[in-house]
């Protein structure tokens, strides 16, 4: 198998910097739910727990240790980890669900379907669910994990799409079915909004069940959930800034683009994915909004790298710049060789797992403009007044990184960026 680098004179380095910190602030974002769910049960457990910033800090830490360890000294059990993890989702998904709804009373189906609420102050509640919804995005992260993991997969093309299809069909359906039960079993909506704990689920678990136990064990579940996405997190982040790394796209990338020879492991990828993560919490301790607003970059610059691929998708579709799957013998190359001795692309082939026809860019269409409104209210305060606290200062920390993207690719990267690396 060669290596071959795809050039462009006009290649330039956004999406790639999108995509890099998109996901580093993901793994940051595990590690601090995860560790502030556990302070949240501290809090439900004992009210007179003085709830301190810095602790969740702490706790945040502990939960990126076990993310670097599994990555690291346990890599040759992953496997067998996410295996084991897989059983516990669907387990826990029942031993949460069943007690809920056996035991909470329940609201009507009139008070889960045809009742909203518009808490920002905005002048019309279809404007009030757009700004609210960028929350809910959070959630639908992350199905993308497995392609940057492809060169570690046996037969990437056939068990990545798998993957991420069967990913995307079973959380899909377990996610919705959740969303239901909470909502019939929801209860007072104020009380659990200003629980002490900080996450209304816990608030919502207690009430249903009426018993402290019992709510602990439910939310416990979620924390140790928690905690094995972010194990998967870490690997996703190191991978990604690996192979961003490799392509030169990178400052100290000569460094971050190794990989250990008796591990095969990305170590200083994973590392500085670690200790971006432990940095970034010590924000926390100072402003867990102003903390909230660098892992805002998490919905901003990955569903910004996805509209890019997307669209871009979209385009090669309408344009039939695709070719159809032929015989080696009679299909043209993918890359061809100039007289500089640079490549660059020449034709693309379907593979294996695609929509052909109208069906496949009515789909692309579709996800580009879900997309683009997505972005345009991510950007948006939670409320119609805010206060300085309450702004929503997101499209600061994404505007950065795209500028440092641009001066960094004119001032250095140009020189030695030349696109991604493509084996054929």
């Amino acid at each position: 198998m060669n290596r071959v680098q795809i050039t462009h004179s006009h290649a330039i380095t956004i999406p790639g910097w999108l995509t890099v910190a998109g996901w580093q602030a993901f793994a940051a974002s595990g590690g601090y739910l995860s560790g502030t769910i556990i302070q949240g049960l501290i809090v439900m457990n004992n009210p007179d727990y003085n709830f301190q910033r810095w602790h969740g800090t702490l706790l945040f830490w502990a939960v990126i240790l076990v993310g670097v360890l599994v990555n690291t000294v346990m890599l040759s059990l992953l496997p067998k980890i996410e295996s084991v993890i897989l059983i516990l989702h669907v387990l826990g998904f029942f031993a949460i669900l069943i007690p809920l709804v056996y035991m909470a009373p329940h609201g009507t189906a009139s008070d889960v379907f045809t009742v909203f609420v518009n808490g920002g102050g905005w002048k019309t509640t279809g404007l009030s669910f757009f700004v609210g919804i960028s929350g809910n995005v959070f959630a639908f992260l992350g199905a993308d994990a497995a392609i940057h993991m492809s060169e570690e997969i046996a037969n990437a093309s056939i068990n990545v799409p798998r993957s991420m299809m069967a990913s995307v069909i079973l959380n899909g359906t377990l996610g919705f079915a959740m969303l239901i039960a909470v909502l019939f079993c929801l209860g007072d909506i104020e009380s659990a909004i200003e629980t002490p704990t900080g996450y209304p689920f816990l608030a919502i678990f207690q009430t249903g069940v009426q018993s402290l136990g019992g709510s602990t064990t439910m939310g416990a579940i979620v924390a140790v959930m928690g905690v094995c996405a972010t194990i998967a997190f870490v690997a996703t982040s190191s991978r990604m800034t690996w192979s961003f790394a490799r392509d030169h796209g990178l400052p100290f990338w000569r460094h971050l683009s190794k990989v250990e020879p008796r591990s095969s492991i990305p170590l200083v990828s994973v590392l500085t994915t670690v200790t971006i993560s432990c940095l970034l919490a010590l924000i926390n301790i100072g402003s867990s909004t102003a903390f909230n607003q660098v892992i805002s970059l998490t919905i901003n610059g990955l569903y910004a790298s996805y509209l890019v691929v997307c669209g871009l998708l979209l385009y090669r579709r309408l344009t039939g710049a695709i070719a159809t799957p032929t015989t080696y013998e009679t299909n043209p190359k993918l890359v061809t060789e100039s007289a500089s001795g640079e490549t660059d692309v020449v034709n693309l082939t379907w593979g294996r797992f695609h929509v052909p026809g109208a069906l496949g860019v009515g789909i692309n269409a579709a996800g580009c403009a879900y997309m683009v409104v997505i972005l345009f209210f991510s950007f948006w305060p939670p409320t119609a007044s805010p206060t300085a606290a309450e702004m929503n200062y997101s499209v600061l920390v994404t505007g950065f990184v795209i500028i440092f993207s641009i001066i960094y690719y004119q001032l250095y990267a140009r020189k030695i960026y030349k696109g991604p690396l493509v084996e054929i």
